[in-house]
């Protein structure tokens, strides 16, 4: 017996790969493929409404990266960056996750966080920022110089909280070392969110040394 998904996805012709509006409605259609409908009763939630610190999908990891990987074998490049944009656009959790881990794997994206700085909007949820984040971390991409941190600090608030988030990640990975002057100033005068927070967190431990 085949695997539905694989046996949808190969079903598809040619002609979709061709222009990426045609993608966004063939990946959204392939996400409950094969997915219990109890699992995927959030995959419709708006990542806009998400808040605290989970951040759950409910079309599964491998799923989408079963749906990627048929993506970048089949497509053209320069189809999969607009359709990362559009993916990011219409922010449904999957969309998001999906997007990421185009952007992690297209071979002809120059700078994948220049590209991610020119996604985000003026509010973004910080669970969106940190899958985007983990999964170019996951494809060993090289984290964003310290200057490129510094100037989305001062781009605005989901910017600042993408270096913030940023940083703490490649922290993480460096053995929690200590920040550079100019890095502590920034992140101790971005804007947080009132109470405790995800992002507050973050921020406290990186400063408490």
């Amino acid at each position: 017996m085949g695997d539905p998904l694989d046996d949808w996805l190969s079903a598809r012709p040619a002609r979709v790969h061709r222009r990426s509006k045609r993608l966004l409605t063939v990946v959204r259609e392939a996400y409950p493929i094969g997915v219990p409908a109890l699992i995927l009763k959030s995959h419709t939630d708006r990542l806009a409404e998400a808040g605290g610190y989970a951040f759950h999908l409910g079309t599964p990891d491998d799923v989408l990266r079963r749906i990627c990987s048929w993506l970048l074998t089949h497509g053209d490049e320069e189809v999969l960056k607009r359709l990362i944009t559009d993916l990011w656009g219409r922010h449904g959790r999957e969309d998001v996750a999906l997007a990421a881990l185009l952007l992690a794997n297209l071979a002809s994206v120059a700078d994948v966080w220049a590209m991610l700085a020119d996604l985000i909007g003026a509010v973004e949820p910080a669970e969106a920022l940190l899958l985007s984040i983990e999964e170019l971390f996951r494809a060993s991409k090289s984290p964003p110089s310290e200057q490129v941190l510094l100037n989305w600090c001062e781009r605005g608030v989901s910017h600042a909280h993408l270096a913030l988030l940023c940083q703490h990640a490649a922290w993480i990975r460096n053995d929690r070392g200590l920040l550079s002057q100019p890095l502590r100033d920034a992140i101790q005068n971005m804007p947080y969110p009132d109470g405790d927070s995800l992002l507050a967190r973050v921020r406290d431990q990186m400063l408490s040394d």
